[in-house]
């Protein structure tokens, strides 16, 4: 794995172009009328706009909460599952990745393993924000009922934050070197 302290998600501003060296041949908005984007390319979008989608509502029912529009027993009903879908989602996701797709990648051409293995950096460190957030929604969870409940609402807001704001500078990144990726070599030598 590597870890330079400038490539760091959190640290840096996308991704250079010489570890998103296809960015340049194959550019975001004609990505959907490429000959090659297919049934995976558009999967992997569409599992990134869930989990974009997902943290969205994780976040809005919170900030119902501290806003006072929901009760803590609302609040419960809607947090609760929201949070388990979204994070077992997103390990899950990580996962199919890490052990299935991104040794794929590095054989496409030994260019990418830099960047893959950035992505798996970054699946540490969004790990790592996400057991964080699990802490955090237990102690809320844990005081609901009591006059501590927003305070632990208003502490567990910033640790989500902090994960879904290097969430979305992932997945974006990882866009902008799977998609061309898949691209310029097809999907076919990924299943």
């Amino acid at each position: 794995m590597i870890n330079p302290p400038a490539l760091r998600l959190g640290d840096r501003a996308g991704l250079p172009d010489d570890i998103a060296f296809l960015r340049a041949d194959y550019p975001r908005g004609d990505w959907r009328v490429h000959a090659n984007f297919g049934q995976l390319a558009d999967f992997w979008l569409q599992v990134h706009t869930s989990l974009r989608h997902e943290g969205s509502e994780v976040s809005r029912v919170v900030d119902a909460f501290r806003n006072r529009q929901l009760g803590a027993d609302e609040f419960q009903r809607a947090f609760v599952p929201r949070l388990n879908g979204f994070l077992q989602h997103l390990d899950q996701h990580h996962r199919i990745e890490d052990d299935a797709y991104f040794p794929k990648f590095r054989k496409l051409d030994e260019r990418l393993v830099i960047g893959f293995d950035l992505l798996e950096t970054d699946h540490e460190l969004i790990h790592e924000r996400l057991v964080a957030t699990v802490e955090h929604a237990r102690q809320m969870i844990g005081v609901l009922s009591s006059p501590a409940a927003h305070q632990a609402a208003d502490a567990y807001a910033v640790e989500a934050e902090i994960l879904l704001d290097l969430l979305l500078k992932h997945l974006g990144d990882e866009e902008e070197l799977v998609i061309p990726a898949m691209l310029k070599h097809g999907e076919r030598p990924l299943f």
